[in-house]
């Protein structure tokens, strides 16, 4: 890092995080559609989950999917372990978010999960990693590179996170006609 000039390591980190939207944005494809159609069509509720700064996200993505009328919860894994799997009902889609694909606590509630019923949407950065194969849809975002030194802070992991929530809650927004009053 430039300690001398911050705004030049600033303007580093932004295009880092730009030059991953990118590529998450070129993948986009089918899976993203049926993972759409799985929340518009929801007969019950999305939940949402992640952890640590993945969690952070999913929170807010939830509020998105409440603001605009799709019933909406975050569900911490931590929590799921002890009791809140109760939550979910067979009529729920789950959204799991993880960089990785193998973060312990969210492997650790997918089999009941999958036991109950509710469809599980992953945005992961492969089909073929453990929380890729508990799936029903995988929104894949390939390997990202973290914005910061070292490459491991979530930094554009989190960011491509958010924005593919965005994206999918503002299509669904869109595909069901909602406007303004």
């Amino acid at each position: 890092m430039n300690k001398k000039n911050p705004l030049c390591y600033a303007k580093k980190v932004i295009d880092t995080e730009c030059k991953n939207l990118k590529k998450v944005r070129d993948k986009l494809g089918n899976e993203f559609l049926k993972a759409v159609d799985a929340v518009c069509y929801c007969r019950g509720k999305v939940i949402i989950t992640g952890m640590g700064k993945s969690g952070i996200i999913c929170r807010k993505i939830a509020a998105t999917f409440a603001s605009l009328g799709t019933p909406s919860v975050f569900l911490h894994p931590g929590d799921a372990v002890h009791g809140d799997l109760g939550m979910i009902s067979k009529n729920d889609v789950v959204i799991v978010i993880s960089n990785s694909g193998e973060t312990e606590e969210i492997l650790r509630i997918l089999p009941s999960v999958k036991k109950i019923g509710a469809k599980i949407i992953s945005f992961t950065c492969s089909g073929d990693s453990s929380l890729g194969r508990y799936s029903n849809f995988v929104v894949e975002t390939g390997e990202i590179e973290e914005a910061d030194v070292f490459g491991i802070i979530p930094s554009s992991s989190t960011t491509c996170a958010l924005v593919l929530g965005d994206a999918m809650a503002l299509s669904i927004k869109q595909i069901k006609g909602i406007c303004k009053k």
